[in-house]
């Protein structure tokens, strides 16, 4: 890309948006030589690591890089034989120790399964070696200072350094006390030319003895190191200097174990400061609320709700860029001020953002194209220095622009042919865009002649576009209105800022009819714009949760599908392996009959009901009660009076006489008459008449139901339901009479008792028990 281009959009400012998100001096120099690229596979490859980058933000899992200076001063050193100091030891350690992080950070993601476009293939190439950062590791601290562990010679030598100068202190320390610590000039221990000494007053100096090497500026005091140590201070300096030379030695060592693998470092290091630009371009996208855009070959620029990338998101309006599908340029006409020179920027901006593989302030689906070049003329260039006008810079940046496009290049002119007379400015800014659409290149101009309103209209491949303007608010929207030309708003604004109405008047009688005509026409066409432009608007909204909807709707049928289907076949099994059970047990219901009737006994009623009621109670088995399929097959068989009924809490058969509520029966079972839930009741076939029996039937006293019914501790609703259902068991039973034990407590358990038997028709009389019974305690009933 040219240039001035680059400094017509304030690319460099892109660029400083990135800068602040780097950690290395090897990222920090990839963003300074990044440009716009127009090689498709380069640009889809810088576009895709950036993506990787902003998908591992959005996880929470950037890239792992400490903080590096550059490590190229150094490699560049060990080219020529030289060795390195502790600190460039100490980078090119963090450097190799990145490396590996970074490589086993991608082989986590791997065992995770993160899908990634290109990072993890560019991370395989790291060269890690292990045992050479092991060796820096143990030798070199992060400040470059050589650790004891690098060589058993270094650890010894400063083993011995230490117990020296142990000894040295612990001697001097002996003149901080008695009565040579008057001699001294404070009680310190120091260093001079790298030895211990102690600082003495100037009249005490014979009482130590020893080496002079210092004084004070006043010479009131002497840096005295005392005979007694002088020998110490001796071997100190000597061990000392054996630890100079054994540095030096680990140095030159670790200096050429790494000489051979410069290239390898050179990779890593360049590779991490790559991967902390990605890192970079990933936050700054997220910054900017950006998103990955398409590339189109053929230059067809759809970018949805673009915004320029230098004002602040939150107040910058959106616009829809559309260009190079229908038409090849597009005209922007309207007042100044309106947003044209900023909408023309957004489209240039972004353009050379995206062939710098950037993420692009726009809504997710844009596509942007690959220019060789954008060309821009925007602005006044008035130049003193080389003597030419505004009209004048603006021909020369023209011809340049002519000399130089091709078709597939992006020209971009601010206020085309401005500077001149307006008639010959418009006749010259349309054999302009002649000139540029015979080269079939993509234009996005601006101007303020009518005369290009009605170019717009006539061009093929050529298109009006115009900047909303709110005449109620007189403030412009900045709003891009595709297919409408730009109208004049001056008389309406100045009528509404309190003109004279006889001025405005007068403007407007000098105003040609045909421009105030296609004023008004312009006026009528932005609203009816503005109203289908909204009304699409909304229906794309309500499309869009229409669709949501139903592909949630969708989802959800095919998973109620799936488990109604799942339901159904488990309901088949169970209700199978209960079916299989309960014939088990009917069947030995059934055998334990036909043995009696074998062995010639009488079966008595109350045998017969309690075999029934074991049959009955088979069909009652908690899991075909609960189960949906089997309760939908029942809901299916309504009752009706007549209707042939079982009662299945008592084996008998019935008949339905009448429905007394929403799910119970008053049904006729022999000489009773009794209520029943729906519940309770099975419908059956008439029964046909039987011609001759195989067992005597006759009505005796059960002996396996008991003639006292104990309530005491049952709740309330509980005990009604028992006693109604025992009065009926009793009847069924023959007993003539009953007692009912109800506790004497509050009462309320005796009344609601004395009540229910009062309802009771086939009730003869009841009363309470003797004293010597219980009481009123507990209820005797006869039956009739």
């Amino acid at each position: 890309m040219n240039k001035k281009i680059l400094q017509t959009l304030e690319y460099q400012r892109i660029k400083d948006q990135i800068a602040p998100f780097l950690v290395t001096e090897a990222g920090h120099e990839e963003l300074k030589q990044l440009l716009p690229s127009s090689t498709p596979a380069t640009v889809q490859r810088w576009l895709d690591e950036t993506d990787d980058g902003a998908h591992l933000y959005r996880l929470n899992r950037t890239i792992p890089l400490p903080k590096l200076k550059g490590v190229q001063p150094a490699l560049q050193r060990l080219a020529v034989g030289a060795s390195l100091n502790g600190k460039e030891l100490a980078r090119i350690n963090v450097v190799l120790r990145a490396s590996l992080r970074v490589q086993r950070f991608f082989n986590e993601l791997a065992d995770e399964h993160v899908e990634l476009n290109l990072l993890d293939q560019e991370a395989e190439s790291f060269a890690v070696l292990p045992e050479i950062t092991e060796r820096l590791q143990r030798s070199v601290d992060e400040n470059g200072f050589l650790k004891d562990e690098a060589s058993a010679t270094l650890r010894s030598i400063r083993r011995q350094i230490l117990q020296l100068q142990g000894t040295i202190k612990g001697r001097m320390e002996s003149y901080m006390h008695g009565k040579k610590a008057e001699d001294l000039s404070e009680p310190v221990i120091t260093i001079r030319d790298d030895r211990y000494v102690i600082p003495v007053k100037a009249e005490a100096k014979q009482k130590f003895g020893g080496i002079v090497h210092d004084q004070s500026a006043t010479g009131q005091t002497l840096y005295i190191e005392p005979a007694s140590v002088v020998g110490l201070n001796n071997d100190l300096r000597s061990e000392q200097i054996n630890e100079r030379e054994e540095i030096k030695r680990l140095l030159r060592e670790l200096s050429d174990l790494l000489r051979p693998e410069q290239a390898a470092l050179q990779q890593n290091a360049t590779k991490l400061g790559h991967f902390d630009f990605i890192n970079a371009k990933a936050r700054a996208a997220a910054q900017l609320q950006a998103t990955k855009p398409t590339l189109s070959a053929a230059n067809q620029v759809h970018l949805k709700q673009a915004r320029h990338p230098l004002i602040d998101q939150e107040h910058v309006v959106g616009n829809d860029l559309i260009l190079g599908y229908d038409y090849r340029q597009i005209i922007i006409t309207g007042p100044n001020t309106g947003g044209k020179t900023i909408t023309m920027k957004t489209l240039g901006l972004l353009q050379l953002m995206a062939q710098s593989g950037l993420f692009i302030p726009a809504a997710e689906g844009s596509q942007a194209g690959l220019f060789d070049e954008v060309f821009a003329d925007i602005g006044d260039e008035q130049s003193i220095e080389q003597n030419l006008s505004t009209f004048s810079s603006h021909m020369d940046n023209i011809i340049q622009i002519l000399q130089q496009t091709t078709k597939d290049s992006l020209v971009l002119i601010d206020e085309l042919g401005a500077g001149t007379d307006p008639h010959e400015g418009a006749a010259l800014a349309i054999s302009i865009l002649d000139a540029i659409g015979t080269k079939q290149s993509e234009v996005l101009a601006t101007t303020h002649y009518p005369e290009l309103k009605v170019y717009g209209y006539n061009r093929p491949e050529t298109t009006n576009a115009s900047m909303e303007f709110d005449e109620e608010t007189l403030q412009p929207t900045y709003r891009l209105l595709m297919g409408i030309p730009g109208q004049s708003n001056a008389l309406s604004i100045a009528a509404r800022l309190g003109l004279p109405a006889d001025v405005v008047a007068e403007a407007q009688s000098l105003t040609s009819q045909d421009s105030q005509e296609i004023n008004r026409m312009i006026q009528q066409l932005t609203k009816q714009t503005k109203a289908a432009n909204e009304w699409a608007e909304k229906l794309e909204a309500e499309l869009a949760e229409a669709t949501d909807l139903h592909d949630e709707l969708q989802t959800k049928f095919t998973q109620f599908t799936d488990q109604r289907e799942q339901m159904l076949n488990a309901a088949k099994r169970d209700a199978n392996q209960i079916v299989s059970r309960t014939k088990r047990e009917a069947n030995a219901v059934i055998a334990d009959l036909h043995h009696k009737q074998k062995q010639g006994a009488n079966i008595k009623e109350h045998e017969l009901i309690a075999d029934q009621g074991k049959l009955n109670a088979l069909e009652q088995h908690p899991e075909l009660q609960h189960n949906r399929v089997l309760r939908r097959q029942k809901a299916k068989k309504s009752f009706h009076v007549g209707d042939d009924v079982l009662v299945k809490t008592y084996g008998q058969r019935g008949v339905l006489l009448k429905k007394v509520g929403n799910h119970d029966w008053e049904v006729e079972l022999g000489i009773l008459k009794m209520k029943v839930s729906e519940n309770d009741l099975e419908k059956v076939k008439p029964e046909k008449p039987k011609h001759q029996a195989t067992a005597s039937v006759r009505r005796t006293k059960s002996s396996g139901l008991s003639t006292t019914l104990d309530l005491r501790g049952v709740r309330y609703e509980e005990a009604m339901q028992r006693l109604d259902r025992y009065i009926d068991a009793a009847l069924l039973a023959g007993y003539p009479s009953v007692t009912i034990i109800h506790g004497k407590g509050t009462g309320a358990l005796r009344t609601g008792v004395t009540n229910y038997l009062k309802r009771n028709r086939q009730v003869a009389s009841f009363g309470f028990s003797p004293a010597n019974a219980g009481g009123d305690g507990s209820t005797v009933v006869k039956f009739k």
